[in-house]
């Protein structure tokens, strides 16, 4: 009998291989991205019933890749929320460690914020967006937990007025952000900044005013879910 054929390889074919599935991997993660970013934008302007073609259209990618990443409406529309609840924590962070003035560390991360359009995101948390998901409900929790320290570091500072809590920051940025009916979110878009500077005004100490009512806990908030 004749020995058994050994099986060569060509050198620098595992190499090879190796770096098309890295590029693959590569790609997959930037169409990923892109088409999070379209939904994104696509979500703040139309709400979640926004047109995936055009969100596959915008982001560059065919529907199949969509699809693949995303199989249906609320799987895209979890991935965005998540995403979103990712960047606010991370700038969150960010201003933390970064910011040595803490009333400037409120306020870089109350733009960060802003910048996603949380407020005209949140409608399509009802019905299509479970909140209480593991996943998202501890990203939730990072965005609550910086945000607290953030304002409670700028009040020992004496820099944030006392009489607010962190619901109060939460429910500000919310309104802030959230198209008024009936106008479309473009024509709104170059006042958001400017509003949102009159709010951060508002929030130093010494309070030029008495605030009505008591301050906003999260605890509250989360009642009225």
């Amino acid at each position: 009998m004749g020995s058994p054929t050994a099986t060569t390889k060509c050198p620098g074919t595992e190499r090879v291989a190796g770096g098309a599935a890295h590029r693959g991997r590569a790609d997959a993660a930037r169409n990923r991205e892109r088409i999070l970013a379209a939904a994104r934008e696509a979500f703040v302007i139309h709400g979640a019933d926004a047109s995936l073609d055009e969100i596959a259209r915008t982001a560059g990618v065919g529907n199949a890749t969509l699809y693949r990443h995303f199989p249906d409406r609320d799987d895209l529309v979890h991935g965005v929320m998540h995403a979103v609840t990712e960047r606010i924590a991370t700038r969150a962070q960010q201003a933390l460690t970064e910011e040595e003035n803490p009333f400037e560390a409120l306020r870089s991360f109350v733009f960060a914020a802003v910048e996603e359009r949380i407020g005209a995101l949140c409608p399509m948390l009802s019905g299509r967006f479970d909140s209480t998901e593991p996943q998202c409900l501890a990203a939730r929790k990072r965005v609550e937990g910086l945000t607290e320290e953030l304002i409670r570091r700028a009040q020992r500072a004496g820099e944030v007025r006392t009489d607010i809590d962190v619901g109060d920051v939460m429910v500000a940025l919310g309104q802030l952000t959230r198209p008024l009916p009936g106008v479309g979110c473009g024509r709104l878009e170059r006042f958001v900044e400017r509003h949102v500077q009159l709010y951060i005004d508002g929030l130093r100490a010494p309070a030029r005013s008495e605030l009505p009512g008591h301050a906003a806990t999260l605890e509250e908030l989360r009642e009225d879910h």
